[in-house]
């Protein structure tokens, strides 16, 4: 019997150290986390090189030929690794890959990444976590750190009837050759859809736009400075709710106009309790004419759609801009304690019951994401550590993340899937600031 099929048959022992899966964005803040508290890990990546879902044209990656990031880049960096000042306030994709790889070489974090090594199941054993690739490999680890995202699995509508044309899901959609000259669909008025809907507008030969509600648009942009960047200021002034609704509400109403003002529907809901669409374009392309605003799909048609409102339009492509569903194939749901249609994490990160399972970057935040998750993987640290070294500040904060309470602050989310990862980013992050200090 060979090496390899020895390994097949009998798991390797790796108790000693942890497993990150993912080298992505949250997987690599993960990687420094850990190093700098002197853990011992290994991250497993299935493609060939660092950058997750920035990773432009790989499997995993849903990003689009156009994308560039919704937050300002002063908003969304790791804050132990600022974006070079030669970037744009809103980079790339392209330029967001680069930035996460020279993040990886700048804390020496290649050598500890596995590539092309693909997760095929993880489950406890005991007290370990046994870990199984797909070329039948198995290991035991002391732990696991689940960084592999959440943005990968897509969701469909379920209209009745059935569609003759060209169906796509927004994950799939690169570019815009599978537009242009044609008649378009799409559906959902998240940020890619919206990014989406105004590439269509530019290629295309008809662009509908489908919602189910009225949204607040924000604009990218105030006095030339990224419009998140002033918020972040107010949040740091500790205006209250109602003074940032008042604010944000004006100026929009001065840069963009109010929604119904296009002849799009009146949001039926306050400001900031929905996920913000941040684009300045959109309106501008409704307000000419090459986006036609309809509202839900009552039946596809064959080449038609029918909308709710009785309207029909022949369309030739639909893109369902639609969201993700919150997916882990690799574990069994009753080992993340999954309850709603989500595990049910202490900040969506912690395990109430288990101190040695963590999901890392499981959040939609109102603002950028990566220094939110650098927070999340610094006090997974601090307390892997605090269980050899400090058991005492480790119970303390067994007991915190069983309870279980999270102050989302004084923002009330709609009820929708849409929301279930939903976090206030201000709020959130004090919060992971005030239990890391804990640990100090």
């Amino acid at each position: 019997m060979t090496t390899s099929d020895t390994a097949r048959h009998q798991a390797i022992d790796r108790w000693d150290r942890y497993c990150i899966l993912g080298a992505g964005s949250s997987g690599l803040v993960m990687a420094k986390q850990f190093a700098d508290q002197g853990i011992a890990f290994d991250v497993l990546e299935r493609e060939d090189e660092v950058g997750g879902n920035w990773y432009f044209g790989t499997g995993g990656s849903t990003v689009y030929a156009s994308t560039h990031l919704i937050s300002s880049k002063r908003m969304t960096e790791f804050k132990d690794f600022p974006m070079p000042d030669n970037l744009p306030d809103y980079p790339n994709h392209r330029q967001v890959c680069d930035y996460l790889r020279a993040y990886a070489r700048h804390f020496d974090l290649y050598p500890r990444i596995e590539f092309r090594t693909t997760i095929e199941r993880i489950e406890p054993v005991g007290d370990l976590w046994e870990v199984q690739l797909a070329d039948g490999e198995r290991r035991r680890y002391a732990g696991v750190v689940i960084g592999n995202g959440h943005n990968w699995d897509p969701k469909y509508p379920d209209f009745p009837g059935e569609f003759s044309g060209t169906s796509l899901h927004a994950a799939h959609y690169k570019t815009p050759d599978v537009l242009r000259g044609r008649r378009v669909l799409i559906v959902g008025a998240g940020n890619s859809g919206c990014d989406i809907a105004v590439e269509s507008a530019q290629n295309a030969a008809n662009t509908f736009h489908s919602v189910r509600r009225g949204y607040h648009y924000m604009p990218k942009y105030f006095m030339g400075m990224p419009a998140d960047v002033l918020g972040e200021t107010m949040l740091r002034w500790r205006a209250p709710l109602w003074l940032r609704r008042a604010t944000a509400s004006l100026l929009a109403k001065m840069i963009l106009g109010w929604p119904q003002d296009y002849g799009l529907r009146k949001p039926d809901h306050r400001l900031f309790e929905t996920h913000p669409i941040v684009n300045s374009q959109m309106l501008y392309y409704v307000g000419h004419g090459d986006i036609t605003a309809k509202p839900d799909v009552e039946r596809l048609c064959g080449d038609r759609v029918r909308f709710v409102d009785g309207s029909e339009e022949a369309i030739d492509v639909i893109v369902y801009a639609t969201g993700y569903k919150i997916s882990f194939p690799f574990i069994d749901r009753e080992h993340l304690a999954w309850k709603d249609g989500r595990p049910d994490f202490y900040l969506n990160v912690f395990h109430p019951r288990r101190d040695n399972v963590f999901v890392v970057g499981m959040i939609q935040p109102d603002s950028g994401q990566f220094g939110l998750v650098e927070w999340q993987a610094r006090l997974i640290a601090r307390f892997v550590a605090a269980q050899g070294r400090r058991p005492d500040l480790a119970e303390r904060f067994r007991r915190i993340k069983s309870a279980g309470h999270v102050d989302t602050g004084k923002i009330k989310y709609l009820n929708s899937s849409r929301h279930l990862l939903e976090v206030e980013h201000f709020s959130y992050r004090h919060q992971l600031q005030k239990l890391t200090a804990m640990f100090a």
